[in-house]
């Protein structure tokens, strides 16, 4: 059995029949009352967002999930579909499952989480960082570099991201998944 100080980010737990990822938590301590524990909640298995606030020490129920590697193959009316990297079995999961579905491109590695209890799949998590190219962007004025203005730019994968005003059309630029921004230009 696991209790509140058990909570980390990424825990997935069960909460009133339904699967939440921990995305944030914190204590809160006060001089007279007893400490609480605090998370704000994504739900796994919802598309609800809840914030959750328990006594310190009460007990929580994580599920015990399993991280496979996968690889995205294609998209079509079934929803993404992935191939296990070692089976070669094929899954077929809904976009509201994918971290990021706008940075998927076919042969991206991916990370499935999987719940062990019911052996479903929870959720895919792409990695933090990943390498896209620039296929359209306005070119940059020469010298306009002494602010951090961005400008609008479409990778690969049809996703639009900012960008600063020296990233050109064909460049190799890092993209951080969980937040969608731009981290620096990568030499091919």
């Amino acid at each position: 059995m696991a209790n509140t100080a058990d909570i980390s980010r990424g825990l997935i737990i069960k909460l009133d029949g339904s699967l939440y990822s921990v995305v944030d938590f914190g204590e809160n301590k006060t001089a007279r009352a007893a400490a609480k524990v605090w998370a704000k909640l994504k739900g796994v298995d919802n598309n609800r967002s809840i914030e959750k606030t328990w006594n310190s020490g009460d007990n929580i129920f994580p599920v015990r999930v399993e991280r496979k590697g996968y690889q995205f193959i294609y998209k079509d009316d079934s929803g993404y579909n992935f191939m296990d990297t070692e089976t070669f079995e094929q899954i077929a999961l809904q976009e509201n499952l994918v971290d990021a579905p706008q940075f998927l491109k076919d042969g991206q590695e991916v990370t499935v989480l999987m719940n062990t209890e019911t052996d479903t799949p929870m959720g895919v998590e792409l990695p933090d960082k990943i390498v896209l190219k620039v296929t359209y962007s306005e070119p940059g004025m020469k010298g306009d570099t002494a602010t951090r203005t961005l400008k609008p730019a479409k990778v690969e994968t049809g996703a639009t991201v900012n960008v600063p005003l020296f990233v050109n059309e064909g460049e190799l630029i890092r993209i951080n998944t969980k937040t969608g921004e731009y981290v620096e230009r990568v030499k091919e």
